[in-house]
């Protein structure tokens, strides 16, 4: 088949694949082919080809004997490069860690997903140590945003080459972390959804961590659809429970403070039109300050960020060594600043989350949240790698957004809504507090219907930009 399998999206390929239409092993075959036609070299740390094709190989004869796995039988998969992977060192964007002991076993969701059927293909690039949101690697390169027509752009971060290979038509789905905004961003920044579950919702075991208090799985991919599917199979699901929810009589608000502040004029008015479209369709929608808000950054001013603070106690013995000198320095500068929040600012900054979560949580009730995930479309490469000052402003701006849904424990889910400046994809973040992430999904199942048209309406999108 001449169209390449990795761009399609997971029920697309499902489809063709319960179907008899592809064999999973032609699928891995043109996956592979794909990666190693395409320019960028950075998109991969690793390919996984002999698991790959073993993989491929045990689904082909599955769906041949009538025992299929599943909807996700023989869909290939990419995972972002701190997910153990049994045989090889967990990397995480790094090259102090290669020497590592190799990992024993996959990690849990791993091995969820290779339950369900699907292939390993690879790791994907990312931000070292998965700290910073735009994706920027001086490691192994940094992945070019392949929706850039004019010049070199970010991947955004820190889960940037699993953003990439989604939106490169590479793998249909690409598995990331969230601890700050790393699966939104990049879905944000590439043009395809990207969905952050609720902290605790997915097992973490065999994940390198960046702050445990924050940190959260979820897939990159090219519909809502597709990340529910492949919720289901990381909970352990043989088959999705989430159901669509209609958009008449969905609640939805939109915060007055923070989240606009400083936004590209395109970016907000890809929102607003999003907004309009999902009024007409018969949701409801309200504007209100949350107060929660500009205290957690005035938390941030007084004690510092509680994902530094957490950083830092990770790797304060790696600081002080000569692994010191292998690591990005602007990782390493960000991590020290953690050595700052002494143990009461720590337990301060919990307490005070703890009441935060609960002062949003009774002002939002069952309403879903709505802002721009970024407040602008992802900017060049070599201006923030040439000046550390505007790279540290940069991704200060990039994870704001996004880091108050991972303070507030919200899940979230990033759709594709337009373009903004140099007809780069903006992205509109849905949420909703703690352990919600059904009602969320539901949501955004029927928001993704409505939203896409957006890029058509506004009529400057560039070339091989789609609507999903």
């Amino acid at each position: 088949m001449s169209k390449s399998f990795g761009a399609m999206s997971v029920a697309q390929l499902s489809v063709l694949i319960q179907g008899g239409a592809a064999d999973p092993v032609d699928v891995a075959e043109t996956v592979f082919e794909s990666i190693e036609n395409y320019a960028d070299k950075a998109v991969f740390t690793t390919l996984l080809k002999d698991r790959a094709m073993e993989e491929a190989l045990a689904s082909s004869k599955r769906l041949r004997e009538g025992r299929s796995l599943g909807l996700l039988d023989g869909v290939p998969i990419a995972w972002k490069d701190l997910f153990d992977i049994e045989g090889l060192p967990t990397t995480a964007g790094s090259v102090v860690l290669t020497a590592d002991a190799p990992a024993s076993c996959d990690a849990a969701i791993v091995g969820l997903l290779r339950q369900a059927g699907m292939v390993a293909i690879g790791r994907t690039n990312m931000s070292e140590f998965a700290f910073s949101g735009l994706g920027i690697n001086p490691h192994y390169g940094t992945p070019v945003n392949p929706r850039g027509a004019d010049l070199p752009r970010v991947p955004g971060g820190s889960s940037s080459g699993a953003g990439v290979a989604v939106a490169a038509g590479l793998v249909p789905v690409a598995m990331g972390t969230d601890t700050g905004g790393s699966v939104r961003i990049p879905a944000a920044f590439n043009g395809i959804v990207g969905y952050k579950a609720t902290r605790g919702r997915h097992a973490m075991d065999g994940v390198f961590p960046l702050a445990k208090s924050l940190d959260s799985l979820g897939p990159l991919c090219r519909s809502v659809r597709d990340a529910v599917w492949i919720d289901a199979a990381m909970r352990g699901l043989t088959a999705p429970d989430v159901v669509q929810r209609p958009l008449r009589g969905l609640e939805l608000l939109v915060p007055e403070n923070v989240v606009f502040d400083a936004a590209e004029p395109g970016v907000i008015a890809a929102f607003e039109a999003a907004m309009e479209r999902l009024q007409n369709a018969g949701a409801s929608v309200s504007r209100t300050a949350i107060p929660a808000f500009n205290e957690i950054f005035d938390l941030m001013t007084r004690y510092g960020p509680l994902v530094t603070a957490e950083a830092f106690a990770l790797h304060r013995e790696r600081l002080a060594g000569p692994d010191a000198d292998r690591m990005d320095h602007r990782v390493v500068m960000r991590t020290r600043l953690g050595s700052r929040t002494t143990t009461p600012d720590y337990i301060a900054i919990l307490q005070a989350r703890s009441r935060l979560i609960a002062d949003a949580e009774r002002l939002i009730g069952n309403r879903l949240i709505a802002f721009p995930t970024v407040a602008h479309v992802a900017p060049p490469i070599a201006p923030l790698e040439d000046d550390d000052e505007l790279f540290f402003a940069a991704n200060n701006k990039t994870l704001r957004n996004t880091a108050l849904g991972n303070f507030l424990d919200w899940c979230g889910v990033s759709i594709p809504c337009g373009t903004g400046v140099a007809g780069m994809p903006v992205g509109l973040l849905l949420s909703a507090t703690a352990s919600r992430d059904e009602a969320l999904l539901g949501a955004a199942l029927a928001a993704e219907a409505v939203v896409p048209a957006i890029c058509l309406k506004l009529a400057i999108e560039p070339p091989g930009f789609y609507c999903h």
